[in-house]
């Protein structure tokens, strides 16, 4: 696969729309040509503790983010056409199923690929297919792990390397 963007989010609580954090990397001719980042005001807009420990989200770092719609208008452009690719798709498509849900908006039938998955057929012998490990196995350091932007380059390295 050389044409594919690789999307990240965060979340702020344990409701799958309460996206705080996304990350999208775009892939072009295997090479990566884009990437987009933004924080994301959640909603419900409440932050539990384990999630902001997680990822170092809180609520007074969004304060000011704007609403998903607003986000999702400056990455539909640059992802149209393409697959999306996630290192554990069922979190983040069912992020992005909710949270469009949550704002009435139309899913427009995105193809998923999963790294995760895939990992796991390729490297049956790691002891953990957790994103920096396959990353590791795959060339990529990822230095800055639940940061939505550098967990979509590290799912983007993998993607290219074993899909």
């Amino acid at each position: 696969m050389t044409d594919f963007a690789a999307i990240d989010f965060e979340t702020a609580n344990s409701e799958p729309s309460s996206v705080c954090a996304v990350g999208v990397v775009i892939v072009r001719n295997g090479e990566v040509v884009d990437s987009f980042y933004s924080l994301i005001q959640p909603e419900p807009n409440y932050y539990n503790y384990l999630c902001s420990r997680v990822h170092g989200i809180t609520r007074s770092t969004t304060d000011d983010a704007p609403l998903f719609p607003e986000v999702w208008a400056k990455i539909e452009p640059k992802i149209q056409g393409l697959p999306l690719v996630a290192h554990n798709k069922a979190f983040d498509e069912s992020c992005l199923k909710a949270v469009m849900r949550c704002y009435g908006m139309d899913y427009p039938d995105y193809i998923f690929y999963c790294t995760l998955r895939v990992s796991r057929r390729v490297f049956p012998y790691l002891k953990s297919h957790k994103l920096p490990i396959v990353a590791l196995q795959c060339g990529y350091d990822l230095k800055n792990h639940h940061h939505a932007l550098a967990d979509a380059e590290a799912c983007a390295a993998i993607a290219l390397e074993i899909l």
